[in-house]
């Protein structure tokens, strides 16, 4: 049996983030992404998926109403 280490990859509205140090949270990587991305800062973490070697992670922007 082997085993070998799964490359991470985040997703924010269709768009494909690499991950910016495999040592970081998920959270970590949000808040890292908020400067480029503010939206992401609210947004719900899903994942992991295994998609082949990744593991997928996606950030979901919080849809709310005002009133």
């Amino acid at each position: 049996m082997e085993s070998h280490v799964l490359s991470r990859i985040f997703e924010f509205n269709g768009v494909r983030l690499p991950d910016p140090n495999p040592k970081l949270s998920v959270e970590d990587v949000r808040t890292l992404y908020a400067h480029q991305y503010p939206d992401i800062a609210t947004a719900a973490i899903t994942g992991p998926e295994a998609i082949g070697d990744k593991l997928r992670y996606q950030f979901t922007r919080a849809i709310g109403s005002k009133g």
